[in-house]
Order: structure tokens, then C-alpha cells, then sequence
């Protein structure tokens, strides 16, 4: 089977870009051809290790090129990019006479599906139905994501099919006959569990928006007040990174919260840390929490749309906190700093519950999937 995936780039250190790697190893590996066409990958790395019998292609396009530009050379810019990339995408899947396409809900995903080469045309989602929503933004800018948002209603309804990572988020998408509920898979096999001793706390994703580290500092501070012996470590990188620095010493926490970079063993960061803090305003299904769970930490959540609520049971492996409440992530927080046991048994419960995102359960998913539209 030959597939095709379509992505901006796969020098990031994120999540859609590492279960992207993972697949499309675990795919190769079974004898398939495989083959990553990009857009903006300047000649640039890929941060997760690919098989060497993985086909890469960059177009070029270079979306990225235009990004910190006004609103009008941005939009003019994008639409002159947006034709160069559907042509040359066009000529090379006309070329590879592909089995399988796949957008990541990139940039080729407005036009993918006008494609007529012979392939079926698959678009996943990483993010949810209302990612496009999340800014609160008002103005020019906040009717343009009303309208990109209803605009994705549309688009995905052109695939042959359509892939979310969680059954809250199919709900939101409504009764769509193409759309199908596939999980990521957990990024590692790994035997050990954390002992969850040590006086330290993780987080991990970007230093943006979406991630809400802004809060995690201010909850911390609160949590540093009653336990100051404990740590926070938060590996990422990103736009607000200075903006976070500035809030850590501002609040006089440079020896109890660290900005660390990305690491790809990013298990051993987990296996030395005592539980796994997210504070995202939304998700797809967080990297994060499937990594920490698979490591036998406890997890605590804000229940932001979506994937918190798909990971976490309350109470069994972790904590769901009321998006935005600072105070009551706190509390939880210096709960299970304070109660070991407590702990301890939510890790454990961790462990048992990343059984139901083994890779070989989730990638058989995608083998049926790709079965059935291939029949």
C-alpha cells in the first residue's frame, strides 16, 4: 500500500508531529511505502527519528515565510501560496498514484480533496471542532474564525473520511456519515513506572496560547506557598517563553519552576516526576497525558475540549479541573503532594489505563480503516 501524509513540516517538537513519526514507522515497518510531503521544511530535520524508508518531500511553499506580516500582505500572500502549493501537490500525487492521502488539517486541506489522482482522501484532526473558537477574538479577526470554523464543517465533509481523536469531539462535529473516532496511540512501550517520590511536578507542550501556562505559573505560585520544596518543570519552546520568564521572577519562582527545552527521551523527564499538570484551553487528545500515564504518574487536567475527559477518570488516574480554576487545581495539586498513597494508587490506576491506547490497538484502527475505503 502506498500512503501519502500531508504536514507543514516535521522539524517541530509536537505532538501531531511525533504520532505522525510513529505511524508512519509503525507502517513502513509492516512493508507499506510511505511518503511525507511537506511545505515549510526549509531543509530542516525532522525532530522525531524517521525510517530510513521513509520517503520525504518538500514543496516548498514556505507558508511561514509570511507569518509575522500585516493582515492584508498575509492574506494576499496566502492566496497566492495556496494556488503554487494545489498545483504542485497536484503534479506530484498525479505522479506517485498513491492508495492512500492523508492531510494532518494543514494547509493542503481546503484543496486535497479536488485532487483527482485515483487516492482516497483522509483528513484528521488534531485539535477540536471549536479550536478555531478558542481566541475570544472580536473584530475583523473574530468573524474570520466564525467563518473558518464553519468553513471546516464543509471541508471535512468533502473526505472520504473523516478522523477525530476522541467521541467528545465526534460530538461536536455532529452526525457526519464519514467521520470516524481513532485515538493517538501512546508514544512509547515502557515497562518501568515512576516512583513518585521525587519532589517534582512536569508539563509539557508549547509555549503558546492553547497551552495556558500563563495559569500553571499562577497555580503554582499558589502550590509553592504550602510546599516550597517542590519543583515544576515545564519542557516546551515557543513565542511566550520571555512572557513566562517574566511571570517567574516576578513572582519570585526561579528556583521552583523551570522552562526546560524539548528532550525526544522525554520518558526519563516523566519517570523522575511525581504527577503530570495540563492547563490547556483546548486539545485534540494531549501527547502529554498519554506519555505521563504510560509512565504511571498521576494526571491532573483542566477538562478543556477535548481529550482530558477521554484520558482521565476522575478520581481513578487523576484529577479533571473546571477549565480555568485556578484555585481548585491547587488544592488537588498540593492534595496529592501531601497524600503519597493517594498518589501512588493513581499512578497505578496510570499504568493500567494506558492498555487502552497500545499502538497495535490503535494502528489496527487505522489498517480497517484504510480496508474499508480501499474495498
Amino acid at each position: 500500500m502506498r500512503i501519502v501524509y500531508c504536514i507543514a513540516g516535521t522539524y517541530n517538537s509536537g505532538g501531531m508531529e511525533r504520532v505522525l513519526a510513529n505511524k508512519a514507522n509503525f507502517f513502513v515497518n509492516l512493508g507499506n511505502e510511505i511518503i511525507i510531503v511537506t511545505s515549510d521544511q526549509k531543509n530542516r530535520v525532522p525532530y522525531f527519528q524517521l525510517s530510513n524508508a521513509i520517503k520525504q518531500i518538500d514543496l516548498g511553499i514556505n507558508y511561514c515565510d509570511t507569518v509575522n506580516a500585516n493582515f492584508i500582505k498575509k492574506a494576499s500572500a496566502y492566496k497566492r501560496k495556496q494556488m503554487v502549493h494545489e498545483r504542485k501537490l497536484n503534479e506530484l500525487l498525479m505522479q506517485l498514484k498513491a492508495d492512500i492521502v492523508i492531510s494532518m488539517f494543514d494547509h493542503e486541506v481546503s484543496f486535497l480533496y479536488k485532487i483527482k489522482d485515483g487516492s482516497k482522501k483522509i483528513v484528521e484532526i488534531h485539535f477540536s471542532r471549536f479550536k478555531r473558537l478558542q481566541y475570544g477574538r472580536s473584530g475583523i479577526m473574530g468573524l474570520i474564525d466564525k467563518y473558518r470554523s464553519k468553513h471546516d464543517l464543509f471541508l471535512v465533509q468533502q473526505y472520504d473520511a473523516f478522523v477525530v481523536l476522541t467521541q467528545e469531539d465526534k460530538g461536536y462535529w455532529g452526525d457526519l456519515p464519514n467521520i470516524t473516532v481513532i485515538p493517538n496511540a501512546n508514544s512509547f512501550v515502557i515497562n518501568e513506572r515512576g516512583d513518585l517520590i521525587n519532589k517534582q511536578a512536569i508539563a509539557v507542550g508549547r509555549y503558546d496560547y492553547q497551552k495556558g501556562f500563563d495559569d500553571l505559573i499562577n497555580i503554582w505560585e499558589l502550590v509553592h506557598q504550602q510546599e516550597p520544596e517542590w519543583k515544576l518543570n515545564i519542557y516546551g519552546k515557543g513565542e511566550l517563553q520571555s512572557k513566562f520568564e517574566q511571570m517567574i521572577k516576578e513572582r519570585n519562582l526561579e528556583t521552583s519552576i523551570q522552562l526546560c527545552s524539548p528532550i525526544k527521551d522525554i520518558q526519563n523527564a516523566y519517570l523522575t516526576s511525581s504527577m503530570c499538570l495540563l492547563t490547556s484551553k483546548y486539545e485534540g487528545l494531549p501527547m502529554t497525558l498519554l506519555e505521563a500515564q504510560a509512565c504511571g504518574l498521576p494526571l491532573i487536567a483542566y477538562a478543556c475540549k477535548c481529550g482530558p475527559k477521554d484520558v482521565i477518570q476522575d478520581n481513578v488516574n487523576g484529577y479533571l479541573i473546571e477549565e480555568g480554576d485556578q484555585k481548585s487545581m491547587a488544592e488537588k495539586i498540593v492534595f496529592l503532594i501531601q497524600e503519597e498513597d493517594k498518589r501512588k494508587t493513581m499512578g497505578g490506576e496510570a499504568k493500567r489505563l494506558s492498555s487502552n491506547f497500545e499502538e497495535e490497538k490503535v494502528m489496527q484502527q487505522w489498517i480497517s480503516l484504510f480496508n474499508k475505503l480501499l474495498a
